[in-house]
């Protein structure tokens, strides 16, 4: 018989939500679970709910420093079935990560297999790996059975997981962290333990210790993999102040004589978190791409330790020098940040400094004290009490036994005949009778004494918070003495040293690769440097209507001073300008000059030589050219013009004398002792005008005569005695020029 018809389902009323609302609610919760579910330490024991949640589960199942290693697919099954619902690979990530040598500071898993290495190999499948804890997790965990911490249910609620272990060492500082999670990201690096011991004892002595001071124990990071932290003290102290900050780590390198002048770089630690693979990877594409030019070769000859050589191009070569181009290049200095972001009393999010971040830790120690003493007085209560019970029973061994045997509820009848407490009569029935034979009133009367002076402790401990903080110290000082400086595991890794001063200069020349070239400047200003010397420019061509200015030769290690019509001086790199195939780059695009600005002059940086300078109002001095180099974009100020002057004249200053011209074609020649030498300023008058201004200028030798040349290319030569009419002092009007001088009153013509 065919079922009756079913009445079509009802679909249920929609329900509108607002598009704006439900996405500010959902994605806060998704934050909020992201921060504190995920990638945020809690800053009382340092760990995140995996880490904490791998350790719990191994204790679990009891892998104890001095137990046998158990499968990490047992490991990771369990954590992930009872605690932790997520993916099995990010659990294993985070177990093998604990058990790295170079990647924890004090490394909270006992691993046994293919755990990695510093090359950045993976480790093996979890299913050929085994794990236990170290020593140092255990002192995370001690007390964990002694109520020292809370619990709460698991995903699940089949099973309850800690809020937060006990943690007996530092190990937010003494591991450190890394994290990103919805808007704010957590990295600290690992500390010495040792060091934070000592500056945990002064914060319990001086509670409203500074950073500064704390920093006379804790030096800084000490990193796993060792190297050389090359900060100021002042820097190191403003990150640990505000929690924010960086560290400028260093390879750690010697040299190795070999014998007859020649020498290698060994590199024996590398900075925190790189891979020495890709390390090796990175130098040597510098090496192939010429941009070592101090490198002839290097070599990795790491076996467990790290041993990377590096040949220099040369004997002469400076091992400092070398070094220090490779670290500007490669990861041999790398940064580790400092952003101190964690979890205050496991809520709430914020970034704290050195001393609030041990107080988080000496603060949880007293509150695990504090619940663990008053754990084991409940437990010596309970004692106390059954211990009664057991004095009774051995006084009266005889009729307690006549009622066990005879008595239909023999327990009330025990509690009526001896007035026990219901505690006491439980105890009494569930002894069994071989444990009675062996009681003894003394030895039941000295375990009772023993516990009510251990009870009288624990209640002066609780009521003394000056005991309190005693007993932490010690426990901190015990902690200090097992992982002192003496101890392989204790010794500072991580030193502190001043980065060497090497000249920019210098630098910037041994970063490249010296060659000649040709620079060419536009009238437009456009720049670009060919490869050699070239001498025949007739085959160059440039954009448009625009042409060649200037010309002149140098090398490409080479820096280039540019001045600009209002004054300012730029400084470029030969070896950053343009090759020659095209028309090049406007110099604008390599210096900020100001809109209304033009370029003046271009010329080579030739250390130790002096140029003139001068305004079209015909005020000038002599500048060192060691004195124009600019670092930045922006250049600095050389010369105060005042508008509507501007620079003109850009001149070696290569002689003893000065010839100045005007618009007004005067000529005035004068001692060049009499022009002021200056880094930057307006200088001083050097040619008076009635109309017009500077038009031209040169420094030259008496000696060897006043030359210029006429717009036919003719080179015109005045001596010594026949440019007597034209000697005056500087400021002078001057007079008309010799015969044959340009009507342009240029000295080029």
């Amino acid at each position: 018989m065919p079922a009756p018809p079913t009445a079509p389902l009802t679909p249920p009323e929609p329900i509108e939500v607002g598009l704006r609302a439900a996405l500010e609610e959902r994605y806060l919760a998704y934050a909020l679970s992201t921060i504190m579910g995920r990638a945020l330490p809690d800053a009382r024991d340092g760990l995140k709910p995996v880490h904490r949640r791998i350790l719990y589960g191994m204790q679990v199942l009891r892998l104890d420093p001095a137990t046998a290693f158990k499968k990490c697919a047992k490991i990771v099954g369990d954590v992930m079935g009872d605690f932790h619902p997520h993916g099995d690979q990010a659990i294993y990530d985070a177990l093998v990560r604990l058990a790295q040598d170079f990647s924890s500071r004090y490394p909270l898993v006992d691993g046994q297999g293919n755990f990695g290495n510093i090359d950045g190999d993976p480790a093996a499948a979890y299913r050929y790996t085994e794990a236990r804890l170290t020593t140092t997790a255990k002192l995370l965990l001690e007390g964990i059975d002694d109520d020292a911490i809370d619990f709460r249910e698991n995903y699940s609620g089949d099973k309850q997981e800690p809020i937060v272990l006990p943690a007996a060492f530092p190990n937010l500082l003494a591991n450190g962290s890394q994290g990103i999670a919805v808007g704010m990201a957590t990295s600290i690096p690992p500390h010495n333990l040792a060091e934070l011991c000592d500056a945990a004892l002064h914060l319990i002595a001086k509670p409203e210790a500074s950073s500064d001071e704390l920093l006379d124990y804790v030096q800084g990071p000490d990193f796993p993999t060792g190297g050389i932290i090359v900060d100021s003290k002042s820097s190191i102290l403003e990150s640990y102040r505000t929690g924010r900050g960086g560290f400028r780590v260093r390879a750690r390198w010697i040299t190795e004589d070999l014998g007859k002048g020649g020498w290698v770089a060994v590199i024996t630690e590398i900075p925190y978190g790189v891979q020495k693979s890709r390390l090796i990877e990175k130098l040597a594409e510098l090496l192939n791409d010429k941009k070592l030019p101090l490198v002839a070769d290097l070599r990795d000859e790491s076996t467990e330790d790290v041993r990377v050589v590096i040949e220099p191009r040369a004997r002469t070569v400076s091992p400092a020098m070398m070094m220090e181009s490779l670290f500007r290049l490669s990861e041999l200095e790398s940064r580790v940040p400092l952003n101190m972001n964690v979890l205050v009393d496991g809520i709430v999010p914020r970034v704290v400094g050195l001393p609030e971040a041990l107080r988080q830790w000496i603060d949880h120690r007293r509150t695990v004290l504090i619940r663990r003493s008053r754990h084991r007085r409940a437990e010596i209560v309970h004692r106390l009490e059954v211990l009664e019970g057991m004095v009774v029973v051995f006084l009266n061994l005889d009729e307690v036994i006549r009622i066990i045997r005879e008595e239909d509820e023999p327990k009330p009848a025990l509690i009526a005949r001896f007035s026990l407490t219901d505690v006491q009569a439980n105890y009494i029935l569930d002894t069994r009778l071989r444990s009675l034979r062996r009681l003894e009133e003394m030895q039941l009367r000295a375990e009772r004494d023993k516990l009510i002076a251990e009870r009288d402790a624990i209640d002066a401990l609780l009521g003394n918070e000056a005991a309190q903080w005693k007993t932490i110290t010690k426990q901190i000082r015990d902690i200090r003495k097992a992982y002192g400086p003496d101890t392989a595991i204790g010794r500072r890794r991580t030193s502190l040293e001043d980065a060497p001063e090497i000249h920019a200069v210098a630098l910037s020349e041994a970063l490249t690769e010296r060659e000649p070239v040709t620079v060419l400047v536009s009238e437009k200003g456009w720049i670009r440097a060919m490869k050699g010397h070239v001498a025949d420019l007739a085959a160059v061509t440039f954009k448009g209507d625009d042409k060649l200015r200037t010309s002149f030769f140098t090398e490409s290690t080479a820096r280039l001073l540019v001045l600009s019509s209002d004054g300012k001086v730029f400084t470029l790199d030969a070896a950053k300008l343009p090759g020659g195939r095209g028309a090049g780059e406007p110099i604008r695009l390599m210096a900020e000059l100001d809109e209304a600005e033009d370029v003046v002059a271009v010329r080579p940086y030739e250390p130790g030589t002096n140029l003139l300078v001068a305004a079209t109002d015909g005020r000038g001095f002599m500048v060192s050219q060691d004195d124009m180099i600019s670092g930045t974009r922006k250049g600095k100020s050389l010369m105060g013009v005042d508008k509507p002057a501007r620079l003109k004249l850009v001149v070696p200053a290569r002689g003893d004398h000065v010839a100045i011209i005007g618009d007004n074609r005067k000529l005035l020649v004068f001692p060049i002792v009499q022009v002021p030498q200056m880094t930057r300023g307006k200088g001083m008058r050097l040619q008076r005008y009635k109309e017009g201004g500077l038009s031209d200028g040169k420094v030259f030798a008496l000696a060897e005569g006043l030359t210029w040349k006429d717009t036919s290319g003719r080179i015109w030569t005045v001596k010594g005695d026949d440019l007597m009419p034209w000697l005056g002092h500087r400021g002078e009007v001057g007079r008309l020029p010799p015969k044959g001088f340009p009507r342009n009153n240029l000295f080029t013509g």
